[in-house]
């Protein structure tokens, strides 16, 4: 019988945060504090432990693409102008990815060379609700077909042609709907960071053969944030109690009403959001692609990482 083949390299916290091969830390406990998402514990040696050694290697990948890219343009006599680096950081809701994007932006942002690092997230690309609403799509809102996916890939098109000035559209969690009229402009970042739950999802190929772009197409580099189903769901019922405690307050919340039921009604809309929506999207789109992923981060139930998996180049 052959062998299998294992595409990844697997490490544990304390064998993972040996490669940061003594590069000094440069953020502090505060920023730690100020970057991190509301129900995330994460710990300023683990922001040390895991993601200063992952921004050294994200340095170096950067580095040798952009050479790469160098080597390219010289053999096709073309403009050598500069191609920012996407990364796209995915995983189920509530498992951590806008911590995990907000502090690897940061800690890229002040390596030597102070490389220009946006992050934006896919949520810019949702439908409006009013959309969903004729789409009959409501109560699919974070699957799939709930995105305007032509809409990010020529996003990602134009940023990665080099383009200025890139519109994207501003997502509200307040009023949980898209604003309209207002975007956020990329112009021309040496890295880009997208966080969105489908990321790296492929889509279903067409049967002519007739070439195709995926948002995935676009990645140099992409994580996945991984946990268990039960960490999951602690997690976020977790978060939801929280913000009714604190955003869900705000009367211009959308989920303002929340805040009036009883702590048992809202406990009981809180499951049956996990169960009915947010679990079934992360079993049928969100966990299979998993194994894309260039590095996978494993949660354990403390919401700590740990095991580091990095694929083998």
């Amino acid at each position: 019988m052959a062998e299998q083949l294992e595409p990844y390299h697997y490490f544990t916290k304390a064998e993972w945060s040996r490669f940061r091969a003594d590069e000094p830390m440069t953020l502090e406990p505060a920023d730690i504090e100020r970057l991190r998402a509301l129900t995330d514990p994460i710990s300023f040696a683990e922001a040390e432990q895991i993601y200063l050694p992952l921004s050294r290697l994200i340095s170096l990948y950067v580095e040798a693409t952009q050479e790469l890219h160098r080597a390219s343009t010289r053999f096709l006599g073309a403009d050598d102008r500069k191609v920012p680096y996407i990364i796209g950081v995915a995983g189920s809701v509530a498992v951590g990815k806008s911590t995990t994007s907000r502090i690897l932006r940061a800690l890229l942002s002040r390596w030597p060379n102070s490389p220009k690092v946006d992050l934006v997230t896919t949520d810019g690309f949702l439908f409006s609700n009013a959309r969903l609403e004729e789409l009959k799509l409501a109560e699919r809102k974070g699957f799939p077909e709930s995105y305007d996916r032509a809409g990010l890939i020529r996003f990602l098109s134009d940023i990665k042609s080099g383009k200025r000035d890139v519109k994207v559209p501003v997502y509200s969690h307040l009023v949980y709907d898209i604003v309209p009229g207002q975007y956020v402009t990329i112009d021309r970042p040496d890295i880009l960071i997208v966080e969105g739950l489908n990321i790296l999802q492929p889509g279903e190929l067409p049967r002519s053969g007739r070439p195709i772009l995926f948002a995935s197409d676009f990645l140099d580099f992409s994580i996945f944030i991984d946990a268990d189903e039960k960490d999951l769901t602690d997690w976020f019922m977790e978060r939801f109690r929280r913000l009714r405690q604190t955003a869900f307050a705000d009367p211009k919340s959308f989920f303002h009403r929340f805040t009036q039921m009883s702590s048992e009604e809202a406990e009981k809309f809180g499951r049956w959001a996990w169960t009915e929506i947010n679990l079934p999207n992360l079993r049928d789109n969100i966990q299979p692609t998993r194994s894309r992923a260039d590095l996978v981060l494993t949660k354990g139930p403390s919401h700590t990482i740990e095991r580091v998996a990095l694929r083998k180049v």
